[in-house]
């Protein structure tokens, strides 16, 4: 054989085995992401026959798609609104109410109403009797639950330039209504502890800052310390024991299951939702976050804080959701490893009755006549 038919013959060979790897290649990948997919189908299913409820969600968005996905997991939600000046989505409560009020409409009920009210008013005449004839025409539109948010004691300032915490006296007539009326406040205060440090691309909320500098408290030097703003939380909590409070984000004491014991030992009023914080349970020594989820399985609300604005991509959104709900679930329900960020954390393998709480029925605890007012669970 000639060198030249040499080269060609090899040259063929090696274009045919290449061909042929790429193809079992692509076989082999095509068969992982298969079984991938039926490994979240799995979890998926057995996830909605434990009938979970997501404790905090902001789903802004009317979609036949979205709705679907809620009933074929057969998820009851706690859809929130939020007031922030400074961000464009969340300037006022509406169009807000209207878009929550319309996806509890469209989804049967499963996606219940949480109210919340502008708190930059506080020390105009009338404040407080203006924001409870609000809250009391939400509560009598079914609104389960009244949110404040992180801008008390991240941003706001009284006129006198001192910093306004969520204890101001301004807003104690407004947590007694809440009180009165048996509904839950949602209280979002302070932020992770990486908020107020340098910069950390393994912190799971790197980021979130990167994205927001407006609300990094490492660049504002002068805004008051996380410590404070959960004192002052803490003082609400005492000073207000009738109030039922969920402390969103794990309370902002995500880096520490210790710390959160700590206070629900001190208030019974006083529970946590989980959401966007399941990564810092993986964070954290495996069998010190079992325990405690354990000891304290009826204070601990599972949720996600899953955002769906009206102009977000709805493929996108569901593929989100469902991603989130299936590796929530094999992390707490299995002993199997979970991957976040690169590396594997094996799960905790929480007994079914304990499942059911953190899933289920914690939420109707923590949110009484949620079943009335959202419809009876199917």
């Amino acid at each position: 054989m000639k060198i030249s038919q040499a080269i060609f013959v090899t040259a063929v060979l090696t274009a045919v085995i290449i061909a042929t790897g790429a193809k079992h290649l692509s076989s082999a990948s095509a068969q992982t992401a298969q079984s991938n997919l039926g490994t979240e189908s799995a979890l998926l299913k057995d996830f909605s026959e434990i009938q979970p409820i997501d404790t905090h969600v902001h789903i802004y968005k009317d979609d036949p798609g979205i709705t679907a996905l809620i009933e074929q997991l057969n998820l009851r939600a706690v859809n929130i609104c939020v007031i922030d000046d400074r961000d464009p989505d969340y300037r006022g409560l509406e169009p807000q109410r209207s878009e929550v009020l319309k996806v509890r409409q469209n989804t049967g009920g499963r996606a219940a109403f949480a109210t919340t009210f502008d708190p930059y008013g506080f020390e105009e005449p009338g404040f407080s009797t203006r924001t409870i004839r609000q809250l009391n025409q939400d509560f009598a539109q079914g609104a389960v639950a009244v949110k404040i948010y992180k801008v008390m004691g991240m941003e706001m300032k009284n006129k006198a330039g001192k910093w306004v915490l969520p204890d101001d006296p301004s807003f104690e007539p407004v947590y007694r209504d809440i009180a009165a009326h048996n509904r839950t406040l949602i209280a979002h205060l302070a932020e992770p502890d990486s908020c107020w440090q340098a910069p950390n691309p393994a912190s799971p909320d790197a980021a979130y800052y990167e994205r927001h500098p407006d609300e990094y408290a490492y660049l504002h030097p002068e805004w008051p310390s996380k410590q404070s703003i959960l004192a002052a939380r803490d003082h609400l909590l005492e000073q207000n024991p009738k109030l039922r409070v969920v402390g969103a984000h794990l309370g902002s004491m995500e880096t520490d299951v210790d710390e959160i014991a700590r206070r629900l030992d001190r208030y019974p009023n006083f529970a946590v939702d989980m959401a966007a914080r399941v990564p810092y349970f993986m964070l954290q020594p495996r069998d010190k976050v079992r325990a405690f989820l354990l000891k304290y399985q009826d204070r601990v609300l599972y949720a996600t804080d899953k955002v769906v604005l009206p102009r977000s991509k709805s493929e996108d959104a569901i593929e989100s959701i469902r991603n989130t709900y299936a590796r929530d679930w094999q992390f707490f329900s299995t002993g199997q490893n979970v991957m976040y960020r690169g590396h594997a954390y094996q799960g905790l393998a929480l007994p079914r009755p304990v499942l059911r709480k953190l899933f289920h029925d914690n939420a109707l605890r923590w949110f009484p006549g949620l079943i009335d007012r959202i419809g009876p669970f199917g």
